[in-house]
């Protein structure tokens, strides 16, 4: 059994160091024949025992032991030769007199390249919580470079735990503490199982000994009981297999860890007598088909439980894992689980991303080529490699944000998803098709317009969970993407493709804000133009262009989509008019009277006239209101603001006022644009509801689920101020962007 040195060794008690190097020596020749390749590796060892006389550990050993004993762990993966002889030096930088140069001459440029990127940093450098964030970057930096050097320090972090009971208490936690955050999901994204399951039990007795040790005391109550049923089930599927002709196959048992029992329990809220795959067989054939009729022989014995299988071999974990699972029901009661897998998959499960890359005798190592391979076949990895490209400096607070973004993309709790091709992808707990669409490519990102999982339209803020099928929706016509996302997206990696975008797109609309202002101003100049341009006026008249103040209409003409003159003639037809609202003019013949009605309006000089607040506007109280007398000798009452005024009459046009003493409520229109989610109606209802705003009617319209929808929405109001403040008061809800108001 594999990274097995705390049981063959008892290494908490002193051991010989040249019976353990000869052990190391028995692994590395099942692998390595040739004698000169032997020789340095023994001339790595005298080295570092060299380097390393009269140091003693923690533990009282010689401290020789240590770096023997991570090289043995890197020996059970196959690792190349240089990776051991850095594995027997990988102290010697930083504990002894040794001098890069020194190793260069002895070793190598290529152990001396491992051995420093192992080295930690000088310990007063910086504080000890700047030193970790340092030391983490430092490891992700190398690992990015070079594979190499994680498997180093998970072997030597490996050892270190299984001799952590010397250590002081706060020490053991600190320690157990960063193995559980950093070296067990990198176990587990290299597929390094059995050091994974080592580690986990490990960090938990220490940081968790109460419930370690009940554990441990249930396996151990019925270890007999649970031994004699597995042996049981491995007599029977046996006897089941020899009978169908499979004579080519192992079989062995297994109980889980206690981390991963405890996990279980916890997360699941069952006791222990309610685990179903405390048990688990493996069995090892020879050919993929073999494994499909391992599987029919088996479930033609026993019940499988439902939803329980899972074919790994059609569709491999992200970290190359292969076999098929499935949990089923002996006679006897007892549940179990059943992992069938080839050899080759064995090893895999063994040995993780090594046995892919493991050393083949005379073959040339080249760490590039070994890199490219290891990028191919894991996509977590390509992610790292992005992820570290971005780190441009050296600084604490970048150190910081590069860790973090690795341990929240790379290293947390992660789901699996599924393209309609049965690609597999992995992503963080909490994922969205954000971050699934830019993860397949920006432009995919970019040009989203909305997403389906499991066959259903969802928004974009649905959360992925294991097994989903997703796909997205795209428009190469639309490329784009909404500040909302920030709040969306997940990974760091995502958060900082949104946020470059949207810097670089707020640079560009500066720029054409500022363009559009100097082409205005030019041909304000050229017809002889001089006035303040009225930003109430540009937000009505434009509205149907989505121009809702000055600052959009110069980004439209930096954009060409509104040519000046166009714009120049809207601004001079509305300024002129203005300038006929004066009361001494369009009140010259008329007689002295003042008529009033429910709409809470008074006109100077009509008599018997009917009022009626015009729909095209719908002024509300407070606003300045100008009439306008039809053709049947009624008179409508519009904003002064109102775009339609342009086109009428201006003789007909009358001075009108609200009454003051009226207490009335007014209908008016709001269109309100934001992010789909299934909640937003609701928000919107409960700030109304908040202001004491009664809303008559509300749509939705344009709502495909998918991206953006608008809200159509009619509210009763006592005045403007009303209605601004509930503006005021919409546009603080995240996934609303814009509001405006406009007519039904």
């Amino acid at each position: 059994m594999l990274f097995n040195t705390a049981e063959n060794h008892n290494i908490e008690k002193k051991v010989h160091e040249e019976v353990l190097f000869q052990e190391l020596m028995q692994k590395v020749k099942k692998y390595i024949h040739e004698k000169t390749v032997l020789d340095k590796i023994n001339q790595a060892y005298l080295l570092a025992k060299k380097k390393h006389t009269n140091q003693k550990r923690v533990t009282g050993e010689d401290f020789i032991i240590h770096p023997i004993s991570v090289a043995i762990i890197l020996a059970d993966l196959n690792s190349e030769p240089n990776t051991l002889m850095a594995g027997l030096l990988h102290d010697s930088l930083e504990d002894t007199d040794l001098t890069f140069d020194e190793l260069k001459d002895f070793l190598g440029e290529d152990v001396v390249y491992i051995v420093k990127r192992t080295t930690k940093l000088a310990k007063l450098s910086f504080n000890p919580k700047q030193r970790q964030v340092e030391n983490h970057q430092k490891l992700f930096l190398a690992m990015a470079n070079d594979i190499r050097v994680v498997l180093v320090k998970i072997a030597d972090r490996l050892h270190n735990m299984q001799t952590l009971k010397e250590m002081k208490p706060e020490k053991q936690l600190r320690i157990s503490q960063e193995t559980l955050d950093i070296y067990v999901p990198l176990t587990h994204r290299l597929g390094l199982f059995q050091i994974k399951s080592q580690l986990e039990d490990l960090t938990f007795r220490y940081m968790n000994p109460k419930e370690y040790y009940r554990i441990s005391n249930l396996i151990n109550a019925k270890k007999n009981e649970r031994e004699n049923s597995i042996q049981n089930i491995i007599k029977n599927i046996k006897s089941l297999f020899y009978k169908s002709g499979i004579t080519d196959f192992s079989i062995s048992g297994r109980s889980k860890n206690i981390y991963s029992i405890y996990k279980k329990m916890n997360q699941g809220q069952v006791s222990f007598d309610e685990i179903f795959d405390l048990l688990a067989v493996r069995i090892i054939v020879d050919k993929v088909d073999v494994c499909y009729q391992c599987l029919g022989i088996i479930h033609a014995h026993y019940s499988p439980l439902p939803r329980r299988f899972k074919d790994y071999i059609a569709v491999p974990k992200p970290n190359l894992y292969q076999a098929l699972h499935n949990t089923v029901l002996a006679k006897d009661g007892s549940i179990f689980e059943i992992q069938i897998k080839t050899k080759e998959m064995d090893e895999i499960a063994e040995k993780g991303i090594a046995a892919h890359w493991g050393y083949k005798e005379n073959k040339v190592y080249s760490k590039d080529n070994k890199q490219l391979e290891i990028a191919q076949k894991l996509r977590w990895y390509q992610d790292l490699i992005k992820i570290t490209k971005d780190t441009k400096n050296k600084s604490l607070q970048n150190s910081k944000t590069l860790v973090d973004s690795i341990k929240n993309d790379i290293l947390s709790e992660n789901v699996y998803v599924f393209t309609p091709k049965q690609e597999v992808f992995e992503f963080p707990e909490g994922s969205t098709p954000i971050d699934f669409a830019f993860r397949i490519h920006s432009m995919i990102g970019f040009t989203m317009t909305g997403a389906i999982v499991n066959e259903k339209i969802v928004p974009l803020d649905y959360k992925l969970k294991n097994g989903d099928i997703i796909s997205i929706k795209t428009n190469k016509n639309v490329f784009r993407v909404h500040k909302d996302w920030l709040r969306i997206a997940k990974t760091s990696y995502v958060k900082k493709f949104i946020k470059n975008f949207l810097n670089k797109q707020k640079k560009e609309v500066l720029t054409l804000i500022q363009n559009g202002k100097e082409i205005l101003e030019k041909e304000l100049q050229a017809q002889k133009k001089d006035f303040k341009i009225d930003h109430n006026f540009v937000k009505k008249s434009f509205h149907k262009q989505s121009i809702q103040n000055v600052n959009e209409l110069y980004e439209a003409l930096g954009r060409k989509k509104i040519t000046p003159d166009v714009a120049l003639a809207k601004i001079t037809s509305f300024e002129e008019m203005r300038k006929e609202y004066n009361k001494e003019q369009i009140s010259k013949n008329l007689k002295k009277f003042t008529y009033e009605n429910e709409t809470g309006v008074f006109i100077e000089g009509l008599d018997k006239t009917k009022l009626k607040l015009a729909n095209c506007c719908n002024p509300i109280f407070g606003e300045e209101i100008v009439g306008f007398i039809t053709k049947d000798k009624g008179t409508n009452v519009h904003r002064k603001d109102c775009v339609n005024l342009q086109q009428y009459d201006s003789n007909r046009l009358i001075v009108a006022h609200w009454h003051q003493n009226y207490q009335l409520k007014y209908a008016t229109w709001l269109f309100i644009i934001g992010s789909y989610s299934s909640s937003l109606i609701a928000n919107i209802t409960d700030k109304a509801n908040a202001l004491g705003i009664n809303i008559s009617k509300i749509n939705m319209i344009n709502n495909n689920k998918l991206s953006e929808t608008t809200i159509k929405l009619q509210i009763l109001v006592k005045n403007i101020s009303e209605m601004e403040k509930l503006i005021s008061h919409l546009l603080q809800l995240s996934n609303i962007y814009q509001i405006y108001r406009g007519t039904n």
